[in-house]
């Protein structure tokens, strides 16, 4: 008896394996298919622009991009991401993903800054109130844009990208400290096809911005990293920590979380790159980027200061001695 029971298990043990090995199997075949090709196309992550003639309330979609609100139509709801989304389209015809809640407002503002640099950002606006036909109204919603010339890749990866040890790629992380960007995941980054009548550009974008303009987590430990987390608030972002110092030729930034070891080895010179950058924002330009996310007056001006202290850190730790105070 106790020799057909054991039989009996041996005999289920190797179905489930051979299912569960078949599964798999198949999963990677169709991930993987044979025939799939790698996108062509140029790189890009930042390209140089004339930054002080950069409008930042309407931002990387002009004011052409605006969307038409006076007829709305729904698509569908998109389920990406942990913010409620729906996929709608304006009176235009131009397709948007409407995404609510607390992120929308600093992912406005997030993007604009990093395009008055030159860095390449998805398209988008913030629109104080609609009316979405069959889900509600709502207010601070931000629309972002989906060209039909715009084809949507798989993430890049942090640590594994064309632009590993450029000034560019470092800037950016100075940014993400900069803004207080604590939800650096990979699956937050995008590569965009753009198709050009030439050869197609495969913009490098941080699609995903939400978790700026507030504070960083309280410490370092598993898990609990997240604890005091907070997005979109001025006076917290005014209070936060950014720069701890210099070593060897390295910048310490005070960055907490589970990415912190990307912040390793960004040296004195990066930092300048980007600080050269920086000084060339106008406090006009600075604001609009917060009007443009539908801040009050008194936060816009919090927020203006918070932005020309941290820069002045930055310009502090290196060496730049063009300081940005003067610079209205």
């Amino acid at each position: 008896m106790y020799s057909r029971i054991k039989s009996f298990r041996l005999l289920v043990f190797l179905i489930v394996l051979s299912l569960a090995t078949s599964a798999s199997i198949a999963q990677k075949k169709k991930k993987a298919p044979a025939d799939k090709k790698a996108p062509s196309g140029t790189a890009v992550l930042w390209e140089p622009v004339d930054v002080e003639r950069r409008d930042l309330f309407y931002g990387p979609g002009g004011d052409a991009m605006r969307p038409d609100l006076s007829k709305i139509e729904f698509i569908e709801e998109d389920k990406s991401g942990h913010n409620r989304k729906y996929k709608i389209k304006d009176a235009a015809g131009n397709i948007w993903v409407a995404k609510l809640g607390r992120e929308a407002k600093p992912e406005t503002a997030a993007v604009r800054i990093l395009w008055g640099l030159g860095y390449k950002t998805e398209i988008n606006f913030l629109v104080p109130s609609m009316t979405i036909p069959g889900k509600g109204s709502f207010t601070n919603v931000r629309l972002e844009a989906r060209p039909a010339n715009v084809k949507r890749l798989d993430p890049w990866k942090w640590r594994d990208n064309p632009f590993i040890g450029t000034d560019q790629l470092q800037g950016l992380k100075i940014m993400m400290v900069f803004m207080t960007n604590w939800d650096l995941l990979d699956m937050q980054n995008k590569i965009l096809e753009v198709k050009t009548p030439g050869p197609n550009e495969l913009d490098y974008v941080i699609s995903d911005l939400g978790a700026t303009f507030g504070k960083l987590g309280s410490n370092n430990l598993p898990i609990f990293f997240r604890l005091g987390r907070k997005t979109g608030d001025p006076k917290a972002w005014n209070k936060a920590g950014f720069i701890k110092g210099e070593k060897k030729g390295q910048l310490q930034m005070a960055f907490k979380g589970k990415s912190r070891d990307l912040m390793k080895g960004i040296t004195v010179g990066n930092g300048r790159w980007l600080a050269t950058l920086l000084n060339r924002l106008s406090d006009e330009q600075i604001r609009s980027a917060f009007r443009a996310a539908n801040y009050s007056q008194a936060d816009i001006q919090t927020f203006t200061q918070a932005f020309r202290r941290r820069l002045n850190e930055l310009n502090r730790f290196t060496g730049d001695t063009n300081l940005a105070e003067n610079k209205r």
